[in-house]
């Protein structure tokens, strides 16, 4: 096994949290979602220290202020936008106030000093804080589940949110509906001083990235890495180390980050998944984290970068 499994110097080790420097894991909001209830709701939407979170038409409603963009708005701004008060959720509290998540009434122009922008454009921008960021991605994971969860699952009546927007149940049948979250292994496989990357026909020009795939029923983390490794590179993997989560509200993945021991090196590869499989050495591997080269990592918002990042630090 190569040292860079044996030292595992990428783990948090306690010293810092690897998760939060993935975009969409900043989330400060505390929830108890637990002991929520439509009073709850209610008594924020009636609180002059709540703060919304507005989405048009599955964007993120922003207001710039200088080079800065803002995404909570007040209570006045929320009705000066239309939002729809029947779409509300609560998310959680911060600074002593609750936030809420709704969508507005969907318009083609939003008044002057508003814009909206798509999820992923507004990360690699840079320009909303971190934090708005990953509760941006906390209420539109929540909107989009509740959007597409209007009916009953057991007996097919229309049900109703409940719990100030964390479930849902069926007045008909009882049954209680719970957010859905998709898990998804990601993965750098390591053979010595080189990782393994591929990509997929999408992928922006010259840009590869690890490996993944969603965990299905009955799988360990590992089991998965394993399969989806050997699925799609023919590749066997032995040693699977964690790295780091993050939420990916797309609408509602969490990406779960490892490094994998790879115990066989020959490629072959599933071209109905991957465009192209080909192990990369650490000097290629520096010189695509820069981005200016015609091969490149994907940006750093994405967990797939820091896993990329975390292999050229430790492995020099």
């Amino acid at each position: 096994m190569s040292s860079f499994f044996k030292e595992t110097p990428f783990l948090d080790a306690g010293v810092d949290d690897a998760s939060e420097r993935n975009a969409f894991s900043a989330n400060r909001l505390v929830r108890n979602s637990e002991h929520l209830s439509a009073h709850d709701l209610a008594m924020a939407w009636d609180n002059p220290n709540a703060r919304l979170h507005l989405y048009n038409k599955g964007e993120p409603v922003l207001k710039y202020e200088g080079n800065r963009a803002h995404a909570l708005f007040t209570l006045q701004e929320a009705s000066d936008l239309g939002y729809d008060a029947e779409s509300g959720i609560y998310l959680g509290v911060r600074n002593n106030g609750p936030v809420l998540a709704a969508t507005i009434v969907p318009v083609e122009e939003l008044p002057s000093g508003y814009t909206s922008l798509d999820i992923r454009s507004m990360v690699v921008s840079g320009a909303v804080l971190a934090e708005e960021v990953a509760t941006l991605g906390h209420g539109w994971s929540l909107l989009s589940w509740h959007a597409n969860n209007q009916f009953c699952t057991n007996c097919g009546q229309r049900s109703e949110m409940i719990q100030a927007g964390y479930r849902r149940k069926c007045p008909s049948c009882e049954r209680e509906h719970f957010p859905r979250l998709d898990p998804v292994s990601i993965m750098l496989v390591i053979d010595g001083d080189r990782c393994l990357m591929g990509r997929q026909p999408h992928f922006q020009p010259g840009m590869y990235s690890c490996l993944a795939g969603f965990i299905e029923p009955g799988e360990t983390l590992e089991g998965a890495v394993r399969r989806e490794v050997l699925e799609e590179a023919g590749i066997q993997v032995s040693a699977v180390r964690y790295h780091s989560t993050q939420p990916w509200p797309f609408p509602h993945t969490l990406m779960i980050g490892c490094f994998a021991q790879a115990a066989s090196t020959d490629i072959t590869m599933d071209v109905t998944e991957l465009e192209d499989c080909r192990w990369f050495s650490r000097d290629e591997v520096g010189q695509m984290l820069t981005r200016e080269q015609e091969l490149k990592t994907p940006p750093p918002m994405a967990i797939a970068h820091q896993l990329i990042q975390t292999f050229y630090d430790v492995s020099g």
